[in-house]
């Protein structure tokens, strides 16, 4: 863009005035800012004011900074010069600065009008700034524009946003004059607070003339989010004067999410049309059921988009089909695909390689991220973190969570628990420590994840260390899985007597994870006097449970006494108990392998067992190196 530094011509076909419009870069801008200089135009309120409301409506940041640049350059008194840059925040990303410059606005004497309000609380709104809202109410009423319809709309805006739906009913109950926008934002407002109660009183009192699509279809979404409202819905929707896509595709959305297919078929017929959302609800629907050939039909036979993919995808790893999951991305992924994977495409292919415990997988889905910008923060840091570590990896997991540069609670659980699931008990402790020493505040997945890795570790004093520290210093009241870890901890640790007794004095009811947990702890402790009572406790909870009779069996072969053990086995055959044998999975040169105990069908069991004697070549030096970096920066 190259500009002429002197002209002749009036001023909006100046290259200056007529090229800034479409100035995108912050270098197009600053030719502009040099030729206004080079001109001597940008001495010209006059000229630069103009400039100045041309430019305050850009999307464009760059061009946004140099209209507010010209604005402050000079003591404006224009309110629509004041409106304008205060729309340009109110709207934009810093809202915060609207309110500022509608006090500087005040402060400077210019004078405001309804559009100065409104602005002001849309960027109340959004930041959900009740006070300040409220004492923008009170200038209202104060100058004269209390009774003001689309104001009187504003403030009702503000107030639900900010969940203060009584406020915003009084503003509604006050108005002289209500129209069809008044009555959509309370009854919007009422079913965003799950007040759907009041929501359908202000439906109900709403004159039928004013009532619109966009009335019918909040009110239908407020019944469908309730447990019990599908049939307040139904009743809505089959009352309806005219439907819309969106009306639709909510009682489609709905019958999918909950189960009622059939009924999603019918509706799904009768659309007069379709988007990429009404096919993706009935994938989602059906893969929900376990109908999975159903959901792919449709998949198959829907336009294909981001959206359509995720939702298959999800379908598949919500069914355990991982590699078809994973053929989905590979496709999105393909030349003859120009579909661009999201973070949520991204989340449910590690999710679906976490299952499969493939890491070349999961390195390649990392590589891809890296190399198409994803920013690896947040959810996408976590999941990619749980892969490594659950796909054996736990030096990677430790570079993810080092390379986050803002780690919150979730990261801090995600690495504690990798370190956990790798037996680095002592590493997964002093990593807790550490967030008390940096003042985080834990939460209960924490202290699962610590628990948990000190009863893997047997360190009994530092769990029961980590168990006090919640209860007493953070106040979190332990939950079902907290007792069961510390039953472990106890029981691995070979400490039974306490742990029969800290089950006995638990002040929730154990369930059967707990009882067993003491159970196999007292098999492989060779302890039948605590061991006995709770297998008969456990046979008692569930008499067909094999796994009870097995261990009580074992216990009475560990002690010789063989006909407790023929009577414990004549038992299990008179009720037709047998034992499913256990299998597992594992990646080796890139193939997934699955064996049985006691099978030899797998070709591969004896170079796989070769590699188990030969033990990991994991070097734990590493990290402790990266953890304590992780605590120096």
């Amino acid at each position: 863009m190259l500009l002429s530094v002197t002209s002749i011509h009036p001023w909006n076909t100046l290259p200056a005035f007529t090229l800034a419009s479409r100035c995108k870069t912050q270098m197009e801008i600053n030719q502009i800012h040099a030729n206004l200089i080079a001109t001597g135009h940008v001495h010209n309120p006059s000229l630069t004011s103009k400039l100045i409301l041309d430019l305050a409506f850009s999307k464009h940041k760059p061009v946004l900074d140099f209209a507010r640049h010209l604005f402050f350059e000079y003591d404006y008194r224009d309110p629509f010069l004041w409106n304008a840059i205060i729309r340009s925040f109110s709207h934009g990303k810093e809202p915060g600065q609207a309110f500022q410059l509608f006090v500087l606005m005040l402060l400077r004497g210019v004078m405001v009008d309804e559009y100065s309000f409104s602005l002001v609380l849309k960027s109340c709104s959004r930041l959900h700034l009740l006070s300040e809202g409220m004492q923008v109410h009170g200038l209202m009423l104060k100058v004269g524009f209390g009774l003001d319809v689309f104001l009187q709309n504003c403030l009702i805006s503000m107030y639900v946003k900010c969940g203060i739906v009584q406020l915003g009913r009084q503003v509604f109950d006050r108005m002289i004059r209500k129209d069809s926008f008044s009555y959509n934002l309370m009854i919007d407002g009422c079913v965003k607070c799950g007040m759907v109660s009041l929501a359908r009183e202000l439906f109900d009192m709403m004159p039928s003339e004013l009532k619109n699509l966009v009335t019918w279809n909040t009110m239908i979404n407020g019944y469908l989010k309730l447990e019990d409202g599908f049939e307040c819905a139904w009743d809505l929707f089959d009352k309806m004067p005219d439907r819309d896509l969106v009306s639709w595709n909510l009682m489609v959305d709905c019958c999918a999410k909950n189960g009622k297919m059939g009924l999603a078929q019918v509706l799904f017929d009768r659309m007069p049309e379709r988007d990429v959302v009404s096919w993706a609800s009935m994938v989602d629907g059906y893969a929900k059921v376990g109908n999975v050939e159903a959901a792919r039909r449709f998949f198959d036979a829907m336009p294909r988009d981001v959206i359509s993919c995720n939702a298959m995808m999800a379908g598949y790893v919500n069914n355990g089909y991982y590699e078809e999951a994973l053929n989905v991305f590979h496709d999105m992924l393909g030349n003859t695909s120009d579909l661009a994977p999201d973070s949520v495409t991204i989340l449910t292919a590690l999710s679906a390689t976490t299952q499969l415990g493939c890491i070349d997988e999961g390195i390649a889905i990392h590589q891809y991220m890296e190399e198409h910008g994803f920013f690896v923060s947040g959810k996408l840091s976590v999941a990619l973190l749980d892969m490594y570590a659950k796909c054996g990896s736990i030096e990677q997991a430790l570079y993810v969570f080092e390379g986050v540069q803002e780690k919150d609670i979730d990261h801090w659980n995600a690495m504690i628990g990798a370190l956990a699931i790798h037996g680095l008990g002592e590493l997964a402790f002093d990593l807790f420590m550490e967030m008390e020493r940096l003042s985080l505040e834990p939460d209960d997945i924490t202290f699962i994840a610590v628990l948990h890795a000190c009863g893997h570790s047997g360190m009994v004093k530092e769990g029961l260390v980590c168990f006090e520290i919640m209860r007493r210093v953070h106040r979190i009241v332990p939950k079902l899985q907290h007792y069961g870890c510390m039953v472990d901890i106890l029981s691995r640790a070979g400490h039974l007597e306490e742990a029969a007794k800290f089950v006995e004095e638990m002040p929730i009811q154990p369930n059967d994870v707990i009882w067993r947990t003491l159970l196999s702890a007292c098999t492989n402790h060779e302890n039948l006097n605590v061991g006995e009572p709770v297998a008969k406790h456990l046979i008692g909870m569930d008499s067909y449970d094999t796994s009870s009779y097995i261990l009580l069996s074992n216990m009475y072969a560990q002690s010789g006494l063989w006909d407790y053990v023929r009577k414990v086995r004549t038992t299990m055959k008179e009720r037709e108990l047998n034992k499913i044998p256990g299998s597992s999975w594992i990646e080796l040169e890139g193939t997934v392998h699955e064996f049985f105990v006691g099978s030899a069908s797998n070709h591969k069991e004896r170079e796989i067992h070769s590699t188990f004697v030969a033990g990991p070549s994991f070097d734990q030096s590493s990290c402790v190196v990266r953890i304590e970096r992780v605590w120096q920066s």
